[in-house]
């Protein structure tokens, strides 16, 4: 059954042992986001904690850590606890291809249990921390996404951008170029009006999963969600504006982008590891008009930083799962298995592997990871192998590289393609375009009998006695 909000969640985690609650009083600045850090940084990737006692915040709540193991994630899909991140990824494709599930709207929701208007729309009561003794200021947004409408289409935008607190009533924005809600906020400096907006911290956890990953321009977040999750996403109308927003939400920020209004942001402790931004980069920001939350409001972030977080692991399953339904939708056979593993952030690179079939059949399956809506934007490496490799299996995976590669034809690079500002390989005058790799380790198709090598196997009839009888051999 898909949870009806971010509680449902919160409570399925402490029921399968995957939940500590800290009780004792933690700092919002720089204190919560190391004990979530160095939580997370445990084998298996720490718990999911939940902090009840918050300084100066009494009665508001901070989520983090929730996704950090793979356990955790299969949990928020309802699946199977054991299934592997890239099988993670095949349901979610199985899911939402070719499927749709527009939104319900309610006439009220839990999120509308607390109603802040005008000057008491203060975005300083909220208890976001300061993860990093580098940031710039603190970040209400990163666990969250902005609610945006295209102004032509009506197509309603979830889109997950770093947001931090700056006066009591101005939230900054970081829309990276070409970003749906920056495409969004172009036809509305256009118009020369103002773009109403919704930032929503906690949900339904299928919302922040495809609120952080990449679907076609025309396509809403809520309708793949409802998909994803198997029932329509409730929703309610905004209190300043037509958008609309999770009934269940814990914390609803409304306002409005304003064309040629920007504040410093910034820097920021990125999931590359390092920091983006200098502090005197000039961005959008949201001029607060509301606030609504409910009863003792629990705040959902990340720390974000080096790998592994729950971003890693986020981008590794949503990412994977938008890069193999692109792919499915090229209709290109043979490909067996995609995966972008957690420590790239499953975008930077993506491992695939394939059957090959006819004469340039690798390269059509890479060029094509590098032409979907998901590779288009940051992807630089791909590693094709043949489908006896289990690409989650690192081991083999260098097997492929070190016995299968040729680097002379193996290799084909590309000079221009749409890089990712915070991609930290390139210089900071320079971010928005990148270089990529083809790197195939793939048997050529058309090599003969005569140069195609064999491979070994084991005897299935030895094998299965092997295994009947495990027990005799290391009872």
């Amino acid at each position: 059954m898909p949870f009806d909000d971010l509680r449902s969640y919160i409570e399925r985690l402490d029921e399968e042992g995957q939940l500590h609650e800290v009780d004792r009083e933690v700092d919002w600045n720089l204190e919560l986001s190391h004990v979530a850090k160095l939580n997370e940084e445990r084998q298996g990737g720490g718990m999911a904690l939940l902090f009840n006692n918050v300084k100066d915040y009494p009665g508001k709540r901070v989520f983090t850590s929730a996704m950090t193991a793979r356990e955790r994630l299969a949990i928020a899909l309802d699946m199977d606890q054991d299934t592997s991140l890239m099988n993670l990824s095949q349901e979610w494709v199985d899911r939402i291809h070719g499927n749709l599930v527009p939104p319900k709207v309610l006439d009220t929701g839990p999120t509308k249990e607390n109603i802040l208007l005008g000057d008491d729309a203060d975005i300083l009561k909220i208890p976001s921390p300061w993860f990093y003794p580098g940031d710039g200021g603190r970040y209400f947004g990163t666990a969250g996404y902005l609610i945006t409408r295209n102004l032509k289409t009506g197509r309603l935008n979830l889109g997950t951008y770093r947001a931090m607190v700056g006066e009591s009533q101005e939230l900054c924005i970081y829309m990276i170029k070409a970003k749906d809600g920056e495409i969004d906020f172009r036809d509305y400096q256009e118009a020369g009006i103002p773009m109403p907006v919704a930032y929503v911290s906690g949900a339904d956890p299928t919302l922040f999963l495809c609120g952080s990953t990449l679907f076609g321009l025309e396509e809403s977040e809520y309708d793949v969600a409802g998909a994803l999750r198997g029932a329509p996403v409730e929703v309610v109308k905004a209190e300043t504006s037509d958008l609309l927003v999770p009934a269940s939400a814990e914390w609803v920020v409304e306002g409005e982008i304003v064309p040629g209004e920007t504040r410093s942001e910034g820097p920021f402790g990125e999931y590359t590891g390092h920091y983006s931004g200098k502090g005197d980069e000039e961005q959008y920001f949201i001029r607060v008009k509301a606030i609504t939350h409910r009863n003792d409001p629990i705040l959902w972030s990340t720390t974000v930083g080096r790998p592994t977080t729950d971003t890693h692991m986020v981008m590794s399953v949503n990412r994977t799962a938008s890069l193999w339904n692109d792919l499915r939708r090229m209709q290109i056979p043979g490909i067996t298995g995609v995966y972008g593993p957690p420590a790239s952030a499953g975008r930077m690179l993506a491992i695939i592997s394939m059957k090959p079939m006819y004469h340039g059949h690798s390269t059509q399956v890479g060029l094509g990871a590098f032409a979907s809506t998901t590779g288009n934007y940051g992807l630089k490496t791909v590693i094709l192998v043949d489908d006896d490799i289990d690409i989650e299996n690192m081991d083999q995976v260098m097997y492929a590289l070190s016995f299968k590669y040729q680097p002379e034809f193996g290799t084909q690079i590309l000079r221009r393609g749409r890089s990712t500002p915070l991609d930290p390989s390139l210089p900071r005058s320079d971010r928005f375009m990148t270089s990529r790799v083809i790197i195939d380790c793939t048997t050529p198709y058309e090599w003969g009998d005569e140069d195609r090598p064999a491979r070994i196997f084991l005897d299935d009839d030895m094998a299965a006695h092997v295994k009947e009888n495990w027990s005799e051999y290391f009872g």
